[in-house]
């Protein structure tokens, strides 16, 4: 391998690197996109063909088993970044409540997608909705994650993707390639997630009315494509 790619850590990290102008300005689909042709124009191909072709596959994901609009939305208790726990039934209390799942910090895409949530959050404040996120990550990863990125809202831990699977949105990298996400984000998912099943929830993005109802979501496999914020102010509006 060139020495240029010895480190596919730090090529990740340059990947997503945008200037501040750009962050504020913009739409996040742009960035991902972005950084998507930057990854599949750089990586060697022992990182990028079998990742492609674990992208591609993922158009085979079968919806019919996970949360649909008009569900109601299981109930959860979950830690945030100080541990404390927090429940549905408290957050639902105070108005509708936007659920994003993401992968993890680790994961180039999430941040550019949970930063984009962040920016428009006192408009979703000022409507009267809250903002929580969610990942596998222990909570011990959270508080670093939190102060990182400069969140103004809650990020809450799901311990080996349990509230995950009840809304049927968990996927198993294949073994062929949770080594090379590993190697490309600089991580191991089993100190970071407490477990080595290479599992994490799809990128998913809820509008859950006070009453508990799912009313709007945005749920895509492949993790290079997120909701607008934008698209969740939308939905908020419809309310």
């Amino acid at each position: 391998m060139d020495s240029q790619l010895s480190n596919p850590s730090e090529l990740i990290r340059a990947h997503t690197s945008f200037s501040p102008k750009t962050t504020i300005m913009s739409l996040i689909q742009p960035q991902l996109d972005a950084s998507r042709e930057k990854l599949f124009t750089t990586y060697p191909d022992e990182f990028k063909i079998p990742i492609g072709a674990v992208l591609s596959d993922l158009s085979k994901f079968d919806r019919s088993t996970a949360i649909k609009v008009g569900d109601k939305l299981p109930k959860f208790n979950l830690p945030d970044a100080v541990e404390k726990e927090q429940s549905s039934a408290e957050l639902l209390s105070r108005g509708p409540l936007v659920i994003a799942f993401y992968r993890g910090e680790w994961c180039p895409a999430c941040n550019i997608a949970i930063s984009g949530l962040q920016r428009h959050l006192a408009e979703f404040t000022a409507k009267g909705v809250t903002l929580v996120g969610i990942t596998p990550q222990k909570p011990s990863g959270l508080l670093t994650m939190t102060e990182k990125h400069n969140l103004g809202f809650p990020v809450l831990s799901d311990l080996h993707n349990e509230y995950a699977r009840k809304l049927g949105i968990v996927w198993k990298h294949p073994d062929a390639i949770g080594p090379l996400v590993e190697q490309i984000n600089g991580m191991k998912f089993a100190e970071v997630n407490g477990d080595d099943s290479n599992e994490v929830p799809f990128p998913a993005t809820l509008l859950v009315d006070q009453s508990g109802t799912v009313r709007n979501i945005f749920l895509e496999p492949d993790w290079t494509r997120r909701v607008e914020p934008t698209t969740v102010l939308e939905w908020i509006n419809a309310l």
